[in-house]
């Protein structure tokens, strides 16, 4: 694909999670959270120009870099977001204004890597970013379904993070 393609994917499919994520959900623990970034992942990984042919060293250390952003972001974004359980059993999440903030210092430490890759003179692909996206989604996902199971069964109700708090509208995935 070309990094036209790979941008438009990447814009497209962060819109998406995002519009989604900022309206309350029911957390599907058993659903397969890692589809969608395993297919980012691929689809990046596929791409020949994920590393710069005449900096291999800078271009590792800055794809590191992008993971590691990555991985915190979605580190962020799973812990800022609340977590309760309905009455019924079942545990909802809804992204908070703090998960936008991960979000803005996420794309802000992007911009400013990428901007570092400029100066260094290198080329940089789009699918270190969306490899970078594919992390993020992943570790989020991972987060907040480890966080899901360890509110307990169904049948035992735990009191999680934001219960107290009013009924959001919610919507069923």
């Amino acid at each position: 694909m070309s990094g036209l393609v790979n941008a438009l994917v990447i814009v497209a499919v962060a819109a998406i999670v995002i519009a989604r994520q900022f309206r309350a959900r029911a957390i599907d623990t058993d659903r397969r959270w890692w589809l969608l970034p395993l297919i980012l992942a691929v689809v990046a990984l596929r791409e020949p120009g994920i590393l710069d042919a005449h900096h291999r060293v800078e271009s590792v250390v800055l794809l590191a870099v992008e993971l590691l952003i990555g991985a915190v972001m979605g580190a962020g974004w799973a812990w800022t977001t609340r977590i309760w359980t309905e009455p019924d059993g079942v545990v909802w999440s809804k992204s908070t204004k703090a998960s936008a903030v991960v979000w803005a210092v996420g794309i802000a430490l992007r911009i400013g890597l990428f901007a570092l890759g400029l100066a260094l003179g290198l080329h940089q692909d789009s699918s270190a970013l969306m490899l970078g996206f594919a992390g993020t989604l992943l570790v989020r996902g991972g987060v907040l379904v480890w966080r899901a199971r360890s509110l307990g069964p169904a049948s035992h109700l735990a009191p999680a993070y934001g219960d107290a708090m009013p009924s959001v509208r919610r919507e069923r995935a």
